[in-house]
């Protein structure tokens, strides 16, 4: 029997969220079915009259079909536990200075620009300025069904290869930047926190000056002890709200640190805390001497380097989540 307060509860809202996107995927898969059997009468009829204008539609109506066939293919590749749930995104520059905060912040355009191609919501959290360009740190949340399962592949270290822009010399320099992805996690998840692990730190929330500058120490930095995990959030004008934030942050990092560990104990390929510098990139952006972004973990490369950086990274995703499929029902992965 059901406790009161049931339907309220988190547990309830994620089992209401599973249920909402297994019968969007049911109805989808019911869609294609009777659209290709209305195809495939439309093709006979074309074929005995030989009626080319109704042949020449069902053959656009079918290159239709493919692509929804495609989108529920990617579908079937996101059956992670939490791959339906909301993504907590968060960007930090590595070695190279100024260059690495402006491709850090590069790469948050990416992102961003992704996101609203794909119809995602997003809310940023923290957003740490560069001292002379670009950005230091940003944690953004994204919000949509499997926001979590696909931005997954993001998670490494990015590397970029152009003429600066900040050197009068005009010498080509390397620049690295690293990702992290967690999904939002709810109160249903099984991470306990204790307050005697906690260092939590207050202070005032950088603003762009004048009236609006915060005067109250509202930020909140919170460093986890054991593992030295620092999250912060500074978006909110109420302490309380960051707070409650960065914990949420924190907790989808512990999550992931734990699930890190288990990987490691099955001799995962792939290690996603490598130091943000030569040799650990997951992804390299070149601009110069030639144009190309390749993925070194599936690679899948382009020479379209703008139509990435503007967030036209859906290739590198599905590449991605095809192999760790593969992957996982390989005999050597059981």
């Amino acid at each position: 029997m059901l406790k009161d307060g049931f339907w309220d509860s988190p547990q309830s809202k994620g089992i209401l969220q599973e249920r909402s996107v297994l019968t969007k995927q049911l109805e989808s898969i019911r869609n294609l079915s009777s659209t290709l059997e209305e195809l495939e009468l439309l093709l006979e009829m074309a074929q005995e009259e030989e009626d080319e204008q109704t042949f020449l539609e069902v053959k656009k109506d079918l290159g239709r079909l493919e692509r929804e066939i495609k989108k529920a293919e990617l579908q079937r590749l996101l059956g992670g536990k939490h791959d339906v749930s909301n993504a907590i995104v968060t960007i930090h520059s590595g070695a190279g200075g100024t260059e690495a905060q402006d491709w850090a912040d590069m790469l948050l355009r990416m992102y961003l620009r992704w996101c609203e191609r794909h119809g995602f919501k997003v809310q940023m959290l923290d957003l740490m300025p560069g001292e002379e360009a670009g950005i230091k740190s940003a944690t953004f949340l994204v919000q949509g069904d499997f926001a979590f399962g696909r931005l997954k592949s993001e998670a490494g270290v990015h590397r970029l290869v152009r003429i600066s822009p900040f050197d009068a010399s005009g010498r080509r320099h390397t620049s690295f930047a690293s990702v992290f992805v967690v999904p939002e996690l709810d109160d249903s998840i099984d991470i306990e926190i204790d307050e005697k692990d906690l260092r939590i730190d207050t202070y005032r929330a950088s603003g762009a000056g004048g009236q609006h500058v915060n005067k109250t120490s509202s930020a909140v930095r919170i460093t986890h002890i054991p593992t030295g995990i620092v999250v912060q959030c500074q978006n909110e004008r109420s302490q309380h709200k960051n707070k409650a934030i960065a914990l949420k942050i924190l907790k989808g990092r512990l999550y992931q640190l734990e699930k890190a560990k288990r990987e490691e104990e099955k001799q995962k390929l792939h290690d996603q805390k490598k130091e943000i510098g030569f040799g650990s990139q997951i992804r390299s952006y070149v601009l110069h001497p030639y144009q190309m972004v390749k993925d070194h973990r599936t690679s899948v490369e382009t020479g379209n380097v703008n139509d990435v950086l503007d967030g036209n990274i859906d290739r590198f995703v599905e590449a991605y989540l095809q192999e760790e499929a593969s992957k996982a029902s390989s005999p050597s992965a059981r």
